[in-house]
């Protein structure tokens, strides 16, 4: 699963630095990007907006459309359709990096690929049917951690993948040597 917000309103903190275009075209670059390292795996795009949607499809993946606009509200109304699948992964639309995602072999139970400062999920892996609570936001590796505990399930964190480069503020689009 990945979820995305409408491009036209992704990105606030960018702006400090970036024009609207600006900001819409690296959004979507890097959304792109992301769903194309997803392959082979069956993706699905967790939107509520209609352009999201149709940007999900036209890239191979799936839209799974819901009705809540807060991240978490959205991912708990998506993960409580996976089902039919055993394991989940989340992975966020802005990583610097998404290379190997689509053969990501995580660790049984709960799996958390931290930002670079160690502090947010930028991906994570999960069985599906679990009640788990999703707590993006600050320090969600840290309470994705708990929630793992609260449910006794295994829980394994990664600090140093090439996925903890995510792009959500001014100074993470120079944070890493390689250019976005």
């Amino acid at each position: 699963m990945v979820p995305l917000k409408n491009f036209s309103d992704a990105k606030s903190r960018l702006r400090e630095v970036l024009g609207h275009e600006e900001v819409v075209a690296l959004t979507v670059n890097l959304a792109r990007h992301v769903l194309e390292s997803l392959k082979p795996l069956h993706t699905f795009v967790v939107c509520d907006d209609d352009d999201v949607a149709d940007f999900a499809v036209a890239c191979g993946a799936s839209a799974l459309r819901t009705t809540s606009r807060s991240l978490n509200a959205a991912l708990s109304e998506a993960y409580g359709q996976m089902g039919d699948f055993s394991q989940v992964i989340i992975a966020h639309g802005d990583l610097r990096h998404p290379e190997g995602l689509g053969f990501f072999q995580p660790d049984p139970g709960v799996t958390i690929v931290t930002d670079h400062h160690q502090r947010g999920t930028n991906v994570m892996s999960l069985p599906s049917g679990l009640d788990f609570r999703f707590a993006y936001g600050a320090n969600s590796a840290k309470l994705h951690h708990r929630e793992a505990a609260r449910l006794g399930i295994a829980c394994t964190v990664t600090i140093d993948s090439p996925w903890r480069f995510d792009v959500d503020e001014p100074d993470d689009l120079e944070s890493s040597p390689d250019s976005i």
